[in-house]
């Protein structure tokens, strides 16, 4: 690491740090004190707390269109009033005069687009109405394109051939063109509701739309979520000019400029400081995506570290000093460190695949699907699956549940001869449920390899499911290493968190400064890892080895067959 110029690295003795984590599902917010440990926390679930939104897991999933997957702007806006309420309802104590500075996670890819005119509203919100009720009429479109649509195929394809092919892309933006991304998305709302376009005079992504509220103006979007995009240069850290011209006119002014993860957006604004009692000097530090934020949270400093981050969508995650962009997976930069970058793989069949499959075969409980998961030996008797109940990226497979069961499968053989395969209808619910958890983690064993992502030296895993220690289990054969958790399974607001205290640091020192200064002994602070899961006996993960290198000559074969890209 370079140096930096280094004064005073403390935190104010009394100083709060609030972190949201505006998540696909809901609107989560994390108080930490000056050392580093929780005071408090909320959330806003979307589809039970805002149910006039009508949303299923807080989308919606376009029936006339396939794959277009939306959310109602309005929602993540009516959610911040809710989750600061519900803080200050449930923590009486709290006094958010002291919060010294504000940061968040978001969603990764999600666009909003700002009417012309709406940054006159944002500037004059009055504290006396609820946001919703402001804005209601700031929005060109009142439906945000998420993570999970896949509508965009044609503009993926039609941009990649702009810079010369989807490996070049890669290159230049640290992604070859995904249906996912923000910029295929812009791209396919010009074409397709050229007005819309026509009368937007900002895109914000979800991290700079919930800072542009804090704020009451729009505030830019770090350079770590504008890596999702597929219009950033991530070596300049700049809007690349090719790309945008093959995206849509006048892209440029409506993004606006970006900014680096740790630098200060704005000041909160007059809103909150009247409604809620925030002090007016409080900082609002750039938010960020969510993936970013828990690599804060997880305090993760070593490329021998690998991050599994079970949520919605499955993430698998590390750092390096070096990247190689490839056709899988992506770059970005590290957002607490300038000089390295995350590299990151993203499956998007995750939680809900889960729930899908513990509601059909577990009698909708966890200690069920937990009893049949335990009552499955490793290995699943050689009995595979494949399951997507949304479109899949990795690999890039459309919606479908694929069976299949090794013949002759003792799993003594140290050679795929004579492991020949035949598909079948359905298993039984214990091989059901191994299937897809040893499927997904294989999955994402084999998709972390041929990235190059570093062989793990340990794994900490976060997310809702890191709390399921059956599943956790899996994870140490699979990957043959040992599973750490951290005390608070949302890591994303925890990380946010502690970059709020990270940005006030730097813009106190003037300068940046590496947030490892911040730590100091992480055992006593909210940020301590635990181990969870050891990897058992060594001949099991050169046993799933084999099975992984089966399983993909399946997946590839499905690929060619259905493969969506």
């Amino acid at each position: 690491m370079g140096s930096f110029p280094v004064n005073d690295l403390s935190l104010s003795r009394d100083a709060l740090f609030l972190g949201f984590d505006s998540s696909t599902q809901s609107l989560k917010a994390t108080v930490l004190d000056s050392n580093l440990n929780i005071v408090t926390s909320q959330q806003v679930h979307f589809h039970s707390e805002l149910p006039h939104y009508e949303t299923q897991d807080g989308v919606y999933r376009d029936p006339s269109i396939n794959g277009r997957i939306v959310s109602p702007t309005l929602m993540w806006v009516e959610a911040l009033d809710l989750v600061l309420k519900k803080l200050s309802i449930s923590n009486s104590n709290l006094d958010f005069g002291k919060i010294a500075a504000v940061s968040g996670s978001a969603q990764q890819h999600g666009s909003i687009y700002w009417k012309n005119g709406a940054s006159a509203m944002l500037s004059s919100l009055d504290s006396r109405k609820p946001l919703v009720d402001q804005l209601s009429d700031a929005f060109s479109t009142k439906e945000s394109p998420v993570w999970m649509d896949s509508t965009t195929t044609a503009q993926c394809r039609e941009i990649e051939k702009a810079v010369g092919g989807a490996l070049e892309l890669s290159k230049l933006t640290g992604s070859r063109g995904y249906e996912r991304f923000t910029g295929p998305q812009i791209k396919r709302m010009f074409e397709t509701q050229p007005d819309v376009y026509k009368n937007t005079e900002r895109i914000s992504i979800v991290s700079s739309f919930m800072a542009s509220l804090l704020i009451g103006a729009y505030a830019s979007i770090d350079e770590t979520d504008g890596a999702g995009m597929n219009l950033m240069d991530i070596k300049q850290r700049a809007w690349s000019k090719i790309v945008l011209e093959a995206t849509a006119p006048g892209l440029e002014e409506k993004l606006g400029k970006l900014a680096p993860s740790h630098a200060v957006a704005g000041h909160i604004c007059s809103y909150f400081v009247e409604r809620y009692n925030f002090n007016k000097d409080c900082l609002v530090i750039q938010w960020s995506g969510d993936n970013p934020n828990s690599l804060a949270g997880l305090t993760l400093s070593r490329p021998g570290d690998l991050v599994i981050s079970l949520g919605t969508s499955d993430v698998v995650f590390g750092i390096t000093k070096n990247p190689q962009p490839r056709l899988e997976g992506h770059v970005l930069p590290n957002p607490v460190d300038p000089e390295s970058y995350m590299v990151m793989m993203g499956h998007k069949n995750g939680s809900l695949m889960r729930e899908d499959v513990r509601n059909r075969c577990a009698e909708k409980s966890w200690d069920v699907f937990n009893k049949f998961l335990q009552q499955s030996p490793p290995l699943n008797g050689g009995k595979l699956g494949f399951y997507y109940k949304e479109h899949e990226i990795h690999p890039p497979l459309p919606v479908g549940f694929h069976r299949y069961v090794l013949d002759n499968f003792t799993g003594e053989s140290e050679t795929l001869d004579g492991l020949n395969e035949f598909e079948v209808q359905e298993f039984d619910p214990p091989s059901e449920i191994r299937a897809l958890i040893e499927g997904q983690f294989l999955t994402m064993r084999a998709y972390s390899e041929k990235f190059d992502m570093p062989s793990p030296k340990r794994i900490i895993a976060t997310g809702g499911a890191s709390a399921n220690q059956n599943i956790l289990r899996s994870i140490a054969s699979i990957f043959g290493c040992s599973v750490f958790t951290v005390q608070q399974p949302d890591s994303a607001s925890l990380g946010a968190a502690v970059r709020a205290a990270h940005g006030w640091l730097c813009n106190k020192n003037g300068s940046f400064v590496p947030i490892t200064c911040m730590y100091g002994s992480l055992e006593k602070t909210s940020l301590s890892c635990k181990l969870a899961a050891t990897p058992g006996d060594g001949q099991i993960v050169n046993k799933y080895s084999l099975i992984m290198k089966k399983r993909m000559e399946i997946e590839s074969r499905l690929v060619q067959k259905l493969g969506r890209c």
